[in-house]
């Protein structure tokens, strides 16, 4: 998947500059996909050129005018190609930390336990931040309220599986971590 088409479902939500669009990527789609704010502003102005994407320019009185971006009708109609296409295999999964968990019988078993704690509070932190996202989406609304009431369902769906994607981060590094102090005290109680 290309990074415009993450950046045309984040324009779904409405007109945006490239710097809402940086800080709003980990409000919506960010359970999904990451961009630095340098590749965003480089991908708006290859949309703009392609006619994709129109900006206008807003003026500020205190900071630098700011350009915001909507899709164009040439965008939603991309928008609608994307979304028709069959999609491609489910990504592979490429993750350092398990390179290192496989290597942890011949290396440093302390390094490797941090690097799992290290996820699972990176884990704990993103699901507390879905929590809210979803309580903002849901707004005192039953999920089956939400689906039959809400204009657009693809966000919440999208942060359903960023939430699923966080609990089992969390849910694998507790058990990693317990099975790896067993291992150790197993080790210990043996010398």
């Amino acid at each position: 998947m290309a990074l415009r088409n993450a950046v045309m479902a984040a324009l779904l939500e409405g007109e945006a500059s490239g710097y809402d669009l940086a800080k709003g990527f980990e409000a919506s789609v960010a359970n999904f996909w990451m961009a630095t704010p340098q590749q965003i502003y480089r991908e708006l102005e290859r949309m703009a050129g392609e006619g994709l994407v129109s900006a206008r320019v807003v003026q500020q009185e205190r900071r630098p005018n700011k350009r915001l971006f909507s899709l164009t009708d040439a965008g939603r109609a991309a928008v609608r190609a994307y979304v028709a296409e069959v999609p491609t295999k489910p990504t592979a999964l490429r993750d350092e930390l398990m390179v290192k968990v496989q290597c942890v019988d011949v290396g440093d078993i302390g390094a490797v336990r941090a690097a799992i704690a290290e996820r699972v509070e990176w884990a704990t932190a993103k699901l507390a931040r879905f929590e809210r996202m979803r309580a903002r989406l849901l707004a005192g609304r039953s999920e089956d309220e939400f689906f039959a009431t809400a204009e657009r369902v693809g966000p919440y769906l999208t942060l359903l599986g960023g939430i699923a994607f966080a609990r089992e981060n969390q849910r694998w590094g507790e058990l990693a971590l317990r099975r790896l102090e067993q291992r150790a005290a197993a080790t210990v109680g043996e010398s």
